[in-house]
Parts: C-alpha cells; structure tokens; sequence
C-alpha cells in the first residue's frame, strides 16, 4: 500500500477575470474562502470545489483586503479607494458602505462579540467602525507607515497592530490610546495573531523571525531564528499548541517556551496569503495573477508541543479547582502559569458594550467615490446549490448534531516524481537544542547507510509466499534471474542519481575553482544548498590554510554552524576543523576590530574590515551557544566541542 503524503496540492483554478489582490479563509470551519480582484469584486469559495458560489459587486476600485466574520455570516472588503463594504452572505445583501481612510486597506478584523470591525490603512491609521451607527467611532494614530495587520484580543479589550514602520502596537479600546510598542522586529511587520487562551501575542516579520510576547509583562518571550524567507502569515493552532508560520514555499511549525522550531514543510505555494486549520488538516491559500491555490498539510504527520492541561487542584475526574472562601478570586491561569483570556460575551447589551470603548466626535467623511445608495451592490449567485448549503441554514436549530466535516483525501505519495522533502539544517538544529529528546549522532564509521531501509533495494516476496500458518515456514516462491535483476536495478538508479547529481555539482564548483575564483566557487557551492557538497569542499579548504580570508569566513560561518548541527558525525568533524582555522587565524583580528570600530576620517578599507568582523562575530557568538550544548556530549566529538568553547571564550578576553 502506497504511503500517503504529509502535504499536498488540493486545487488550483481562476478566480478573477483579472489580477487576484487578496484571499482570506474563514477561520470557523476553514471551508469557505474569500478573494478580492483588481475587476473590483469579491467572489465566494468553498475549498475544494472550483466553482464561485457568489459574486459581490459594488466596488469602485480594485478590493485590497478581504475578511470573514468570526461565524463566518458576514464578510468585509476594503478598496484602495479606502472604503469598506460588509456582506451579509446568508441574505445575499449588502449590510454596510463605511467610507474614512484616504489610501488603500491593508488589514481588516471583526470584534469577537461586537458589531464593530477595525481597520488598517495605507494612510497609516487605524479606524474602528460601529457597523450599525454607519460610521468611524475611533481612529488610532501612531503608525508611520502602512499598517499590515490587525487583531482583536480574545476578549475584545485591545487591538494589535502590525506596521511596515517595523513596529507592533497594542491598543487599549476602553483608553482609546496605545498602551505598548514593541520595537524588536528590524523590518516590516507582516502579521501578528493572539494566543487564543493565553495573555501571549505572536509577530511575524519580514525580518524572517517570529516573536512572541507576553502580555502582562509586555516583555519579550522568545524569538525564532532567522528563517530561509520572510514570514508572511502566521495562526496558532486552535488549541493553542503551537503557531504556524507561512514563507515563500515553506511551513514551519513554531513553540515559545523555548523559542524553537518543530517542524518544517516544503510547499510550493508560492507567496502564501493565509492559513487556518479544519479538522485535522492545515489550510493554506496562495495566488498568483488570476489564480488561487489551495494546500492541505496533515496535521498528524506535525511535530508539536505537548498539549498543556489546566492545572487543577483535585485530580479526580470531573473535578474542578476552587478557591477557598477566604481568598481572592484569581484571574484564570494557563497550565505556563500566564494569565488566560476571558472570552465569555459579557451580559450585556451591544449598546452598553459600545458604550465602554473610547469614542470621538464624528467627522465628515473623506470624499470618496462609492455611491451612497446600495443599489449598485449586487450579490451574484453563481453556484445556488452549494450557496445554500455553504451559507445559507446557519440561524436555524438542528435537531441532531452537526454533520463532522471529513477531511480532504491524501493522494498517495508518487516516489519515482517526487522525493521526500528534507528538512533544512536550520530546523535541525532547532530540534536538536530543544530539551525534548537528546539528538542523535550517526558515527562515521558505521557500515551502512543512514536512514535507509536496505529492504527497499532487495526482491519483495510476493504475498502468496506468506503462509497462513505462523508455525509453518512460509513456501518460498522461485523468482526468475530476470525479477532479480529488475528490483536491484530500481534501487541502484535511485542511488546512482543523488551520486550523479552530486558529482555534477562538485564539477560545476571544480571549474570555478580552476578559474582562479575561489570565492566565487565557494559562493556557488553555499547557493546549491547541499551539505554534502559543503563538506567534500571545506575538506579541501582544510588542507589549505593559506586560502582563507575574511570574505571566505563570512561566507562559510552560517555554512559551518549547520554542519555542527548535523546528525552526521563525519560533518560535524568536518565543521568543527573548518571552524579551529578561523579562530586560530582571525579570532584576534575579529576581537580587536569589533572593539575598536573606525573613529572618524575615511579610511575605506578599515571601514570594510570592520563590517567583515562585525559579521563574523555574529556568526561566531550564534556557534558559541550550539557548541556550548553539545559539549557534554562524550566521545572524541564531546572533547573537540570542548575544545572549540574554550577558543570561543577567548572573543571575550
């Protein structure tokens, strides 16, 4: 039986007579998705069907931003006019024209229990609508750029704002002012998600690393690495296990305490614009041009986190911990010991709710084009089939339990098309840190390959030969010489094409090399991503001490600090000779630059030396902490580990 894939290509199909700007999937069931196109139309989708369910017309101008409402009965567009237009998609009817901004919307969110819906601009600011007084009650000023995305909280008291100004607010809508900013992130914010129980907020940044905060210290708790790419999207698993987090072409599932990351996926969706969870499969929705693509990715193929129980005081079934009568009520606790959101609807009315968020005199709206009347708003149903059964009966009392979505099917995995994607250094190292599991060297010597299962190159008995008896030996059935040869041959061509495809790229960086150069080739070599290739060439770079310069080590520090992660002795080896030539060469070149950086005048190539051991340093100081973990390991390998922590040390001398 053909195994089954842990990700794959749902769909692909034209969305939009013209460019699609903008997706969002419906965080409810993650069945139903949203796009908005450059025709000025929002289109309806249930995921895995190709055809529109229905068509909203009424825009102006080119929809930039779209979002489904928290039950999934209403969905917001906004234009590049600045206007925003809210659905009602179980009617087919226009609820809502709200005009304010002066540029684009770039970010949307609806309230968790109220009529409002925020909204971030290209304008810069931040504007929070009362869908049913028609108007802007608070617009919130602090961006100096555009405004990527925003967040209600669990329980609706703040809003999170992600900026291209590199900054993350955070929002009090009681206060109506900012009550934090946090400046870590050293490029434009692209999207920030609340933890949905715990006082925890996540950032992902085109920066390429993910933050996490803690929001009653307002202190940070962990940051990821540097990813391949830019995060683009990140959303925490439902229960709160772990975040994931969309790049160009990857997904990587991240946790906070520590900062780490679990496990990573090779996609090729592109630039991806959203992802959700449905059942037991992840959801992620890219486009390009006219067209949307749809990934799924099983969820019980993820690596995550250990799910957190509550904490209790009785530990009998059914029990629940209580206060004693002479103590406080304390605010409800999360299993980590952080505070956890309160996300009961209080018992009170929508009018009263409104009353407690900050509002400001109204003003007159900005002048825009969209027509006052709602007669140009028109909801098209395209599919009225699966309208009524995706959007329409949602109101109505079911005398039995909902029908449980089933899960998309898994194509089987084709191995003679695709090969197994493997997981970059980076994530190794990541899991070989985290104190879940100690990490496992595979020795040099050993007399088989690693992670390969000899069977698969030997004769398959065929089933007949299994005997029904367990105490009989099972009949041996006669293969032809021609069967024999067939199936070894299947796993010599496997073998012979990963040799050959490595063979190629050592000739490709020989010719480079021959040349004269050297930094070239290494350059070519770092940009084939194969470790491997990596490793045939620090061996010669080893042999040859004289080689190695300042722009050679900038190159090859990242190179050298995922081979020291590798489970492979023999690259560990490897890294670790590669890494004694730099700090015998340059550790006191490095040390005496960074600490005297250039003082005035101009002097170029100073300044250029500087920046060189700057780098260096930084790569450096990242090693020191890999090196550090892995120094209790025993053997010859734990003694050179030793040995290069002690050479480390001395950059602080």
């Amino acid at each position: 039986m053909a195994a089954t894939k842990r990700a794959w290509k749902l769909q692909e199909f034209v969305a939009h007579g013209s460019n699609v700007n903008c997706l969002a999937l419906g965080y409810k069931s993650g069945r139903v998705m949203v796009t908005g196109g450059e025709d000025k139309k929002v289109n309806m989708w249930a995921v895995g069907k190709p055809n529109c369910i229905m068509s909203l017309s009424g825009h102006t101008s080119p929809v930039d931003c779209v979002r489904f409402g928290n039950a999934e009965e209403l969905v917001v567009a906004g234009s590049r006019s600045g206007s925003l237009k809210i659905w009602d998609l179980e009617a087919a009817k226009i609820v809502r024209t709200l005009t304010g901004h002066k540029s684009n919307i770039r970010s949307l969110d609806f309230h968790p229990y109220g009529e409002f819906v925020a909204s971030g601009s290209m304008d810069t600011n931040i504007k929070l609508w009362d869908v049913r007084r028609k108007g802007c009650i608070f617009t919130y000023k602090g961006h100096t750029d555009a405004v990527n995305c925003i967040r209600f909280s669990p329980d609706g008291r703040w809003i999170a704002s992600a900026g291209e100004d590199s900054s993350l607010k955070m929002w009090d809508l009681t206060a109506g002012k900012m009550i934090q900013e946090f400046k870590d992130h050293t490029g434009p914010v692209t999207g920030v998600e609340f933890h949905p129980n715990e006082f925890l907020l996540a950032s992902g940044s085109a920066d390429r690393t993910v933050k996490f905060w803690d929001l009653e210290t307002f202190q940070l708790v962990s940051s990821t690495g540097g990813e391949s790419g830019a995060v683009r999207c990140i959303f925490f698993h439902p229960e709160g296990k772990c975040l994931f987090g969309g790049s160009q072409d990857a997904l990587r599932v991240f946790a906070w305490e520590p900062g780490r990351c679990l496990d990573a996926f090779s996609m090729g969706w592109g630039k991806v614009a959203d992802i959700s969870v449905a059942s037991t499969q992840l959801i992620g929705a890219s486009f390009s041009q006219t067209n949307v693509s749809v990934y799924i990715v099983d969820l019980n193929t993820v690596t995550c986190s250990p799910s957190r129980m509550q904490r209790t005081q009785m530990t009998g079934p059914g029990m629940v911990s209580q206060p004693a009568p002479s103590e406080p009520v304390k605010p409800p606790m999360s299993a980590s010991g952080r505070r956890m959101f309160i996300t009961e609807r209080p018992p009170t009315s929508s009018t009263k709710k409104a009353s407690e968020m900050k509002t400001e005199p109204e003003e007159e709206p900005a002048p825009s084009n969209e027509p006052e009347d709602d007669s140009s708003n028109v909801a098209q149903i395209e599919n009225a089939e699966d309208y009524r059964e995706v959007f329409q009966g949602r109101a109505k009392i079911e005398r039995t339990p909902p029908r449980k979505l089933e899960p998309f099917p898994a194509p089987p995995e084709d191995h003679s098309k695709t090969k197994p994607y493997k997981q970059p250094a980076k994530e190794q190292r990541a899991k070989q840190e985290a104190p879940v599991k100690p990490a496992t060297i595979v020795p040099a010597d050993r007399n088989k390959p690693a992670d390969l299962n000899m069977d698969e190159f030997l004769p398959k008995r065929p089933d007949s030969a299994v005997s029904a008896d367990p105490r009989r030996p099972p009949a041996v059935q006669e293969q032809s010489e021609e069967d024999v040869l067939t199936g070894l041959h299947k796993g010599h061509q496997s073998m012979c094409a990963v040799l050959g495809n490595r063979h190629r790229s050592l000739e490709i960086v020989r010719a480079l090399w021959t040349s004269g150069d050297i930094k070239t080739s290494v350059d070519s070599a770092v940009g084939m991503k194969d470790l491997a290739v990596m490793v045939d060439l620090l061996n010669v770079l080893i042999l040859k001490h004289s080689l190695w310069t300042l722009d050679l080590c900038t190159v090859l520090l990242p190179q050298i600090q995922e081979l020291l992660a590798s489970k492979y002795e023999g690259y560990c080896h490897t890294a670790c000779n590669a890494l004694k030539i730099i700090l015998r060469s340059f550790s006191s070149i490095i040390k005496t630059n960074v600490k005297a950086p250039p003082m005035g005048g101009v002097d170029i190539s100073r300044e250029e030396r500087y920046k060189k051991c700057k780098v260096c340093h930084g790569h450096l100081m990242s090693i020191r902490g890999l090196v550090e973990k892995k120094q209790s390991m025993s053997g010859k390998l734990g003694s050179t580990f030793r040995e290069l922590q002690i050479m480390l040390n001395g950059l602080d001398d």
